[in-house]
């Protein structure tokens, strides 16, 4: 018979098929199908798992050297790979072993472009398992670890938390801090078993929702209140507690996962589905501590110690609450973290310190924007269990060659206030634009409306954009007739609206009692357009410092600065062109950390033509210079400096953009800074009339917030100012936001300074 031809050529085949191990590309794995399981504070190392038709698996350590390392740790994020660690030496896995005798160039961009036996063809056992120790710092635009990436076997199905409130009181308030505990499991929410619950598990329950600490419960209480219901003939409870599918059979939490299916989670009993899930048990009961931004006005504030510990971190540049570049205060002096290192476990501790939640995202590369002064800590080493940053393990920024685009920012878990149901935008071309609605009760009914204009600012817009989760406000509008608001909603239920620009909601702004608008309803309602992104501009306060001095300059000397009103009052009964005028003079430089270009407000069409100094003017007001009293009166008169705005430096591999000449387009580039060098006409306070004594020199950026920033509170700049009649010494120069943390200045009051009314 012909039989055994094929049979053996067949064979033949299948060898040489095995021999060529050709790479199995029907899936790419991207950067989401690969995870290092190992010690959790550290990212970089572990046992290399692959996932692959929707199982984690293994990886032999047959033909495994330095180059497969390379493709795995670039294909993780990371830079490059530092060893290889053989026999399971990051402990044994669970599950297949996908890949067995890897190969690679080195040149790969994932590790299932590598030549290897093909998917789940291996003669290794778990004892053979690869594990990888990568370089920690990432490559640039690998942007972030995010929650979703780092979940385990059964993690995309444990898909969301919530409290179930039991208590009367609980119900009663907006804000659930405390209930059953229910888990969003393919689909469906089931109640978890109490039988083995702990506070470890109640911390990461806790976290995914907003909350930085739990605390104890009455579970005596509630086991009555489960028993009654168990007995009430008229309640379902029974019967549905003794189906499994009802029920999340166990849950083991270390208190350090960002979210619960990082810990060991049992949907079923082990041994058969028949076994009753949760046999004499109830639901498990977590009752969770808000922070001090998200507690109701009447409660108690929390320790002052904690509080102060706050005011050491703050987050800067964030379009939403709870994200942003990550600043932490030390020696009197805010400052940076470089991402090497950075992982989930560390910015769930900045996050909790700021009274926010457990952590959903940790970004790298200067996502959240660049920052300016020290980098103060690399390589944060937290466990998960520290109250603070400060209490990490860390390297001093300036040892391992850190920049500003290796600032690490965060995207922390906020509590769900119900803010953002009772606010909406109509009318607009485009979702992010259009006439603000509120819901209020009048007359102990809730009802829609719109907001009156009288007040209405970019502070207050702000405000709106944020409960509206839509970022920033890009212009505050005052005149809406061309917007076709909600019909029925069109009477005015709010008014004189005046906010710090901190709030969470319009409804938390100080306003009217009984509602007052000058101009009624219809064209003269509130609006915004809002943007996810904005500039943010700030002042460099050690240049100003280092480069103030006096000169007498003479009044021939200044006939353009005088036709562009840069000095005193004085100056017109001077005899011109004889005299002088005494200059306090100072080069400023205007950085640009937001994440936005800086742009004039006004098209070309309206900007000003200036003579004298033959350029145009984009932005006629700028800047106000000023000398002040200690106690806030002005004494030399100042003068609002109008500007033209062009990159005058960029970092290095940023490319300038907005340039003056030949009427240019004008603005200040992202990451880029404008500079005005002391020696240019009205770079200077006119002085000549004020006496020796000691002052406070002042610089106010962008003070009419012509043009929207992400932060306000860091446009103006102070310096204390001794002046002996001949000489100027300016010393302890600092912004609005950087002296001491806990004596920032409100909004409010930084108004109120400049407009000279303290």
């Amino acid at each position: 018979t012909m039989w055994p031809l094929p049979a053996a050529l067949s064979l033949l085949l299948l060898l040489l098929l095995l021999l060529q191990a050709p790479p199995c590309r029907l899936q790419s794995l991207g950067t989401t199908k690969l995870r290092l399981v190992g010690p959790g504070s550290r990212p970089e190392e572990g046992r290399l798992e692959v996932l692959y038709q929707g199982q984690w698996g293994t990886v032999c350590d047959d033909d495994f050297a330095l180059q497969e390392a390379t493709v795995a740790c670039r294909q993780l994020g990371f830079e490059t790979a530092l060893t290889w660690a053989h026999s399971a030496k990051y402990g044994q896995g669970e599950g297949p072993i996908w890949l067995d005798n890897v190969r690679c160039m080195g040149t790969e961009s994932s590790l299932d472009q590598c030549m290897s036996n093909g998917w789940g063809v291996s003669d290794c056992s778990h004892s053979e398992d690869i594990g990888v120790v990568c370089h920690p710092r990432r490559q640039r635009g690998y942007l972030s670890e995010r929650v979703s990436n780092a979940l385990g076997p059964q993690g995309r199905r444990l898909e969301e938390v919530r409290l179930k409130p039991i208590l009367a009181s609980a119900k009663r308030h907006s804000l659930v801090t405390e209930g059953a505990v229910e888990v969003k499991y393919e689909g469906h929410w089931r109640q978890v078993c109490d039988q083995g619950w702990t506070r470890n598990n109640s911390k990461v329950v806790c976290g995914m929702l907003g909350f930085p600490s739990e605390a104890p419960v009455n579970s005596h209480y509630y086991r009555k209140v489960w028993n009654l219901k168990m007995k009430d003939p008229k309640s379902r409870l029974k019967s549905l507690t003794q189906k499994n599918s009802f029920w999340i059979h166990r849950v083991n939490c270390l208190g350090t996962e960002p979210h619960m299916a990082n810990c060991q989670v049992q949907v079923a009993p082990a041994r058969g589905k028949l076994r009753p899930a949760c046999p004499g048990g109830m639901h498990a009961v977590v009752s969770c501590v808000a922070g001090p931004r998200f507690r109701p006005s009447k409660a108690k504030p929390g320790r002052k110690e904690s509080w102060a510990e706050e005011l050491k971190m703050r987050l800067r540049s964030g379009a939403q609450v709870g994200e942003g570049r990550v600043e932490v205060l030390r020696n009197h002096q805010w400052g940076t973290v470089c991402d090497h290192g950075w992982n989930l476990i560390s910015a769930s501790v900045v996050c909790r310190q700021l009274g926010f939640g457990s952590a959903r995202e940790a970004l790298f590369g200067a996502q959240l924007g660049q920052g300016l002064g020290p980098i103060h800590l690399s390589e944060v080493r937290c466990r998960g269990y520290e109250r603070t940053l400060s209490d990490c393990p860390s390297l001093e920024g300036s040892q391992n060659g850190c920049q500003h685009e290796n600032d690490a920012a965060v995207r922390c878990n906020v509590p769900n206030m119900g803010f953002q149901n009772q606010v909406r935008l109509a009318g607009g071309r485009s979702p992010e634009e259009g006439v603000v609605e509120v819901q209020v009760e009048v007359n102990g009914v809730q009802r829609w409306g719109a907001v009156c204009s009288d007040h209405w600012g970019l502070t207050e817009a702000m405000v709106a954009c944020r409960q509206l989760g839509l970022g920033f406000a890009n212009h505050a509008i005052k005149d809406t007739w061309y917007w076709q608001g909600t019909p029925g909603a069109g009477e005015v239920v709010m008014s004189g609206v005046r906010c710090s620009g901190t709030e969470l909601a319009l409804q938390q702004c100080s306003r009217h009692g009984p509602v007052h608008c000058s101009h009624g309803a219809g064209r003269f309602s509130a609006g915004v357009s809002c943007t996810d992104s904005a500039p943010d501009l700030v002042m460099n306060a050690q240049l100003v410092q280092e480069t103030a001095y006096l000169e007498d300059r003479p009044l021939s000397q200044l006939y353009c600065a005088h036709e562009e009103n840069c000095l005193s009052q004085s100056a017109d009964h001077m005899d011109w062109p004889y005299g002088h005028r005494r200059l306090l003079r100072f080069s400023s430089q205007i950085y640009n950390l937001g994440r936005a270009d800086f742009r004039p407000k006004t098209g070309r069409h309206s900007w000003i033509w200036h003579q004298c100094h033959r350029h145009y003017h984009s932005i006629e007001v700028f800047t106000h210079y000023d000398l002040l009293t200690l106690n806030g009166s002005k004494v030399a008169e100042g003068h609002k400096a109008s500007f033209c705005l062009e990159d005058t430096n960029c970092p290095t591999g940023l490319q300038k953009r907005y340039a003056c000449a030949n009427f240019g387009e004008q603005g200040v580039t992202v990451g880029c800074w404008d500079t005005y060098r002391h020696d240019i006409d009205c770079q200077w306070v006119d002085i000549t009339d004020v006496g020796p004594g000691n002052y406070i020199f002042q610089v106010v950026v962008n003070p009419k917030y012509e043009v929207a920033e992400s932060d306000f509170s860091n446009n103006m700049m102070r310096c204390r100012c001794k002046y002996d009649g001949h000489r100027v010494w300016l010393h302890n120069c600092h912004t609005g936001d950087s002296y001491r943390a806990n004596t920032e200045l409100a909004l409010e009051q930084e108004q109120r300074l400049r407009n000279n009314l303290i």
